[in-house]
């Protein structure tokens, strides 16, 4: 994926890209439906933070939504095509929670810039992602206990992680909304900031400045540790330490710490 200085998809399109200075932006844009996700666009989320995982020229991610509204979720108008029994409902939680582990699972550090409203399945999206800045108005919850579905697994386990057992059950029980000073002190949120995506993009500027394989590889530790998946068993651990050993980066790093400049990492 080539860097551009511009949208490389169509402004009217549902998910827009754009990639400055290292940096990927992907907008949610269906404003008028509060940029819910349909099983389709669930996948091509996915893909594209698959895509942008893979693209050398990408140091960071962030992920916001356009008008008002970060993520409603899921587009609940198509449930009674695309789940309307239990062999539909599995490959839509598949898709769903398929795309929020993508975003998980992405090398890159990734930050959500929340502009309003972030609902449902628009909650493990952000959960997903590393960091979540969000505007003082913006509004959460998990209405799931309203539509009698059960929250999978994944996203139940980082809503668990971030706000602990019993600010968890209180969101799923109650299915009730909460605002950003509760979602900030509760932990849900790492900051609120009057202009979300640019304090997302500034955060992303700064971790351009720092070794990406340092970050790929505490990124890689700290979320198998979190997790408690066993995913450090095979010398995971001692792969990262070598490659970083081994890499122009860490000799670039020397270098410019006994020249007393700035490094100019790239990542290899």
């Amino acid at each position: 994926m080539a860097s551009d200085t511009g949208d490389i998809q169509a402004s009217s399109d549902a998910i827009q890209l754009t990639v400055n200075d290292g940096i990927a932006r992907v907008t949610l844009n269906r404003p008028e439906r509060r940029n819910a996700l349909t099983l389709a666009l669930w996948r091509r989320l996915g893909d594209t933070f698959d895509a942008l995982s893979a693209g050398p020229e990408v140091r960071a991610i962030v992920l916001t939504g356009s008008a008002n509204s970060f993520c409603a979720g899921a587009d609940i108008s198509e449930f009674g095509e695309v789940r309307a029994n239990v062999e539909q409902a599995r490959a839509y939680e598949d898709a769903y929670e398929g795309c929020c582990n993508r975003i998980a699972a992405s090398p890159k550090p990734t930050i959500a810039a929340i502009n309003g409203y972030c609902m449902g399945g628009g909650c493990n999206v952000a959960m997903s992602c590393d960091f979540r800045f969000a505007v003082p108005d913006a509004k959460f919850a998990i209405p799931a206990a309203k539509l009698s579905i059960v929250y999978g697994i994944a996203g139940t386990r980082r809503l668990l992680s971030l706000v602990g057992l019993a600010n968890a059950k209180r969101i799923l029980y109650s299915a009730e909304t909460f605002d950003a000073e509760r979602a900030l002190r509760i932990g849900f949120l790492d900051e609120i900031t009057d202009d979300a995506l640019a304090a997302a993009l500034a955060f992303a500027q700064r971790l351009n400045a720092c070794a990406p394989l340092t970050i790929s590889g505490a990124k890689t530790i700290l979320d198998a540790l979190a997790s408690g998946n066993g995913a450090l068993r095979d010398g995971v651990v001692e792969r990262l330490l070598d490659e970083a050993a081994q890499s122009d980066d860490f000799r670039e790093g020397r270098a410019a710490f006994a020249e007393k400049r700035a490094p100019a990492f790239r990542g290899k």
